[in-house]
């Protein structure tokens, strides 16, 4: 069975070769799309449940006072207070763009153990006030080195800010964010006092570390209650809540986006079964001769069902192997909008599941066909 099986799948070659590319590109377009959907989540993934962020009730884009520091830190169960400011400067021009954060840098690096630096490299990072850090992928994309002067041209903050580089970092974990700028807050701060700015002495956001996971909903309340009815309202949500706030913002392109996934695999089905249509109908003959020989409908079955996963199988491998290179290719072309893209086992493994399901499906018609066919009709139609 299996030798005639495969003698079926390679009696048209050309046949065969087309359906295994076409199958290969719907896998690939697949996992692509699937994997731009993880990078989309690739921050929410990446959150801790012992992080919170306080933010201002009515916006991210209005500020909290520095004055809040003392309060934040008196309440029971927190190990850590940092803050910050998305600084939103431009590298060069506008196409070269990449997030830039100025933070409480002593206090931020140990509630983020993930940005693993060099000691010498930490400690003159900590001791330069402009001083940035920048990440591993970020340096390789400018070739950015260690003590390299970095300018970067405001937009939220107007003007030309000259920094240092004394510090790239690397991501402790594979979805670990390697495309940042850090700078000291109080280096923002300082200029904004000297050009008179009312944006001096305020912050973005404060980023909290609990002691306990489990009593994050609790800090929450409690950092919430100690502003109620103030100037400045706050909304404190874990670290994977608040990602997660600027995902939904693009949930119908992410919607699109697995809709057009699964298109892709519904009309590779279509193609693949109207291949083993026509295989069917052509060996029609055969299949008499076979049942007339004492093959049984199941076997008639199998050797279909045999040639459409062989199909579906080598077209999903073949597809998946291209993948890797397409990945490669996205994260190095477009490192600027998906800071991580990440081609995980899950992807691939439901890839993978996908050819095999459509290999399945589309070999039931054909395969029932062929079990119901008559001897006498069939074999009066050959020749």
């Amino acid at each position: 069975m299996l030798k005639l099986t495969w003698r079926n799948t390679v009696r048209h070659p050309l046949r065969a070769a087309l359906t295994i590319l076409g199958m290969a590109v719907a896998v690939l377009a697949f996992c692509l799309l699937r994997t731009v959907v993880a990078a989309w989540y690739s921050g929410v993934n990446a959150a801790s449940p012992a992080r919170l962020v306080t933010r201002n009730a009515i916006s991210l884009i209005f500020p909290l006072p520095i004055a809040y520091l003392p309060k934040i830190q008196a309440i029971p169960g927190i190990e850590g207070v940092a803050y910050g400011n998305w600084f939103g400067g431009v590298y060069i021009d506008e196409r070269h763009f990449f997030p830039t954060f100025a933070v409480d840098v002593r206090r931020y690096l140990p509630i983020y153990p993930e940005y693993v630096m060099r000691e010498d490299q930490k400690l003159a990072f900590i001791q330069d006030r402009r001083g940035a850090a920048v990440g591993r992928s970020l340096a390789i994309r400018y070739g950015f080195k260690v003590g390299d002067p970095l300018v970067l041209k405001g937009t939220i903050y107007p003007g030309e800010w000259p920094f240092i580089i004394r510090a790239i970092y690397d991501g402790a974990e594979p979805n670990t964010d390697e495309s940042r700028l850090f700078f000291h807050w109080d280096y923002l701060n300082e200029t904004l006092k000297k050009q008179g700015s009312s944006r001096a002495d305020n912050v973005g956001w404060y980023l909290i570390k609990v002691a306990r996971p489990e009593s994050a909903p609790l800090v929450a309340a409690q950092v919430d209650a100690l502003f109620k009815n103030s100037l400045a309202e706050t909304l404190t949500e874990t670290e994977q809540a608040f990602a997660l706030g600027f995902v939904s913002m693009t949930s119908a392109i992410l919607l699109a986006i697995q809709v057009v996934s699964w298109v892709v695999i519904g009309v590779i089905l279509v193609v693949l079964a109207n291949t083993m249509a026509m295989s069917a109908r052509e060996r029609q003959g055969e299949y008499a001769v076979l049942k007339t020989m004492g093959f049984k409908a199941r076997h008639l079955a199998g050797l279909i069902f045999g040639e459409s996963l062989i199909l579906a199988l080598a077209g999903g491998l073949v597809g998946e192997a291209l993948t890797f290179p397409a990945v490669h290719f996205f994260k190095s072309q477009l490192g600027q909008y998906f800071r991580v893209f990440p081609l995980t086992r899950a992807t691939l493994a439901l890839g993978l599941a996908v050819a095999l399901a459509v290999g399945l499906l589309a070999a039931l018609l054909p395969s029932v066909r062929a079990s119901r066919v008559s001897i006498a009709e069939a074999l009066r139609k050959v020749g």
